[in-house]
């Protein structure tokens, strides 16, 4: 392409957006004792040169609000649905976790399990290496709280590396889920279990490895009928990598200057693709990132978590010990004294104040996606979810929204009475 042409698409792209900004389409019932939220999505969307985005909220398990803002699709100006489907990323992880707690409540597995003695994979090694001797000490408890001994600051993170761990094991890429955990099993690891916290997707990865194992079901199939269902979820389902593959009723994903990456799947392996589509390989990311949901979606199972004695989700016992601070520095400072905010079983916790309340939340985030689901202590569920993953001053939009949405809530005088997933029945 000539500059002529370049110059030419850009101001193309310019005037679209400029056009997007005064008319910014909208969809979904308004409710006036709810501007705060109209007000709020209008402006950030538009002042951060967002494609589209949702945005549901709860107030003590009814839905209040569910609203679409910008497009799903820019090049189809096709608006965002309030059922509109997107990637959630990480907000996976509290998914697999409810399941897993599931699984304990059932007498299927206690958290003091060791994780290797569970799975049946045959570790890859290189010649000359041993398999870690710790491996065989990692818990269930260890990997939802993120202290089952990998830290991706140190080594990398093998969910991102599908053609290179294909390579090594001598399969087509990209590899599997199974495949990376046979190649991660022939290394050692970064720390010892239990001894520090750190992120970890391969924990959760195996996770869902462990929910497969001890049910009998592909873990898809297993979170729609067993944990997604009884809950009234039913569109909720595991994305593709592929813009080929996009589902019913899912955003298109976009990242600023349609950044590119080389290919780890499919005819153009190797070859730039736009990130969203083909740069990595989401299927395996089942069970730590690879879900789709609508805002909607999102706050039901949140709603559902929170009012659990309504929903039976879980019990009393089991929301306990996912909300407990964990021992040692995971939930402490070198000096002993508890951390502010913590990781519990597959959620972000900051106890408030003495009251014995929490607020939990997790955010997610991909090439082309942004997310974040809040349990607030006063009965709040919200869910933001946006179709990039970064704003002009190179910030991800469901981190930045997060502050702004409390001061909307904040500033809500009267919470209306009415519940939207009735319509929904």
């Amino acid at each position: 392409m000539n500059i002529r042409c370049l110059c030419l698409t850009a101001a193309i792209s310019f005037s679209f957006l400029m056009c997007a900004a005064n008319k910014l389409p909208e969809t979904g019932k308004q409710f006036p004792a709810l501007k705060p939220f109209d007000d709020l999505m209008r402006e950030f969307v538009r002042e951060n040169e967002l494609p589209g985005a949702a945005l549901a909220v709860a107030k003590d398990g009814r839905l209040i609000y569910a609203r679409g803002f910008g497009y799903a699709d820019r090049e189809r100006r096709e608006p965002v649905q309030p059922a509109s489907l997107f990637r959630i990323a990480s907000i996976s992880k509290p998914l697999t976790a409810v399941a897993i707690m599931q699984l304990v409540e059932n007498g299927k597995l206690k958290l003091e399990d060791k994780v290797f003695s569970i799975l049946t994979h045959k570790a890859h090694l290189a010649t000359g290496t041993k398999i870690d001797p710790r491996l065989a000490e990692i818990t269930i408890q260890q990997l939802l709280q993120h202290q089952g001994g990998w830290d991706r600051g140190r080594s990398f993170d093998p969910m991102f590396r599908p053609v290179k761990i294909a390579n090594t094991l001598g399969v087509n890429p990209p590899a599997k889920a199974d495949h990376i955990i046979r190649y991660m099993m022939g290394r050692k690891l970064d720390f010892s279990p239990d001894s520090q916290f750190a992120y970890s997707n391969f924990g959760y990865c195996l996770l869902g490895r462990v929910i497969e194992q001890v049910s009998g079901s592909d873990y898809e199939k297993y979170m729609r009928n067993e944990v997604l269902k009884p809950l009234g979820i039913h569109s909720m389902h595991i994305g593709k990598s592929l813009l080929k593959n996009r589902a019913k009723d899912e955003v298109r994903y976009y990242t600023r200057n349609n950044s590119t990456a080389s290919a780890v799947m499919g005819k153009q392996i190797g070859k730039p693709v736009l990130r969203p589509y083909g740069a990595w390989y989401l299927e395996a990311m089942d069970s730590h990132g690879a879900w789709i949901a609508s805002a909607v979606d999102l706050v039901r199972f949140g709603s559902a978590v929170e009012y659990f004695d309504s929903s039976k989700v879980l019990t009393k016992k089991s929301i306990g010990k996912m909300v407990a601070r964990p021992k040692g520095i995971a939930g402490h400072d070198k000096t002993g004294k508890p951390k502010a905010t913590y990781y519990g079983f597959g959620w972000a916790i900051r106890p408030v104040r003495n009251t014995g309340k929490f607020n939990r939340w997790h955010s997610g985030g991909l090439d082309g996606t942004s997310t974040i689901l809040v349990l607030r202590h006063d009965g709040l569920c919200w869910a933001a979810l946006f179709n990039t993953n970064q704003t002009p001053d190179k910030k991800r939009p469901g981190k930045k929204i997060d502050p702004l949405i409390h001061k909307a809530a904040d500033a809500v005088k009267a919470w209306p009475k009415h519940d939207l997933f009735q319509s929904q029945k």
